[in-house]
């Protein structure tokens, strides 16, 4: 069940009425001006400071959490102060019923999802000893599950429109493994799997790619080993974790038109601790 919703509508002349203005200006109008954005796991990290970016950019953002509800409207007061309509949106993406509530609610508060961006995910930093079937079912229901569940509560809307762009985040995790975390790299591996089998179905409308971030400075990454979260960082070429909001940017990249001629790719951003062919 979905709770915890709050929004600030804007109405359709209003828009209109700003976009006139613009045009009568001169001014540009942003890369999402009118598009409907929906974040899952929206409250913190990549996800908050993809939702900045999403409204820096015009966008109206849903603000997607399971459980940190301050955070979320943190987020939310952040989106709101750039100017941008937002809402927050509570749902478990592993479970069906909540994740077509959250789409329902978002396109009756906000307007159809234009822009996907499927980041809700957990990690668990075990060895294969004492890695249980409990802990792989739970990471693939929310880091694989979670991005299923979400595409297909989207999808059909935006081909019937003619328009759709998603992204979803993968990890580097996904594509080098990670013994001591097995199942979050094999959950990983299987978004970038996602991703290149949904992309020839849904082109040309509808196009999905993918992040896939190395270490990134957030709060996930801040309770891990200071020990290991060092020596990654010793062995990256850069010599430093990413940020949130550099990965943000890749999003935005992948979202908008100036990657028009990608679909079904994985853009890494590692700092040179793993590259592609």
């Amino acid at each position: 069940m979905v709770r915890g919703i709050s929004s600030r509508r804007r109405t359709h002349g209003s828009r209109a009425a700003k976009h006139a203005r613009l045009k009568g200006t001169g001014m540009a109008t942003k890369e999402f001006e009118g598009k409907t954005a929906l974040v899952t796991g929206g409250s913190r990290g990549i996800g908050r400071a993809t939702c900045v970016r999403l409204a820096q950019e015009g966008a109206r953002v849903a603000i997607n959490y399971v459980g940190r509800e301050d955070a979320a409207q943190e987020t939310r007061r952040l989106v709101e102060a750039e100017g941008a309509a937002a809402m927050t949106v509570q749902a478990d993406v592993s479970d069906p019923a909540q994740v077509e509530a959250m789409v329902q609610s978002v396109e009756a508060d906000l307007g159809p999802v234009d822009l996907l961006v499927a980041n809700a995910g957990i990690a668990d930093a075990v060895p294969h000893t004492k890695l249980t079937y409990d802990i792989w079912k739970r990471t693939m229901a929310v880091n694989v599950d979670g991005v299923f569940l979400s595409v297909m509560a989207v999808k059909d809307g935006m081909l019937e429109r003619g328009y759709g762009r998603i992204v979803c985040i993968a990890s580097i995790a996904g594509l080098f493994g990670r013994p001591m975390m097995i199942d979050y790299a094999v959950s990983k591996a299987a978004v970038v799997g996602i991703v290149r089998n949904f992309s020839g179905a849904l082109a040309p409308a509808v196009r999905i790619n993918a992040v896939a971030p190395g270490l990134t400075d957030t709060d996930m990454v801040a309770g891990s080993d200071p020990v290991w979260r060092q020596s990654v960082i010793d062995n990256t070429p850069m010599q430093r974790m990413g940020t949130a909001d550099e990965i943000a940017q890749m999003i935005l990249f992948q979202l908008s038109d100036r990657s028009s001629f990608s679909t079904g790719q994985t853009m890494v951003a590692s700092g040179g601790r793993i590259t592609l062919p």
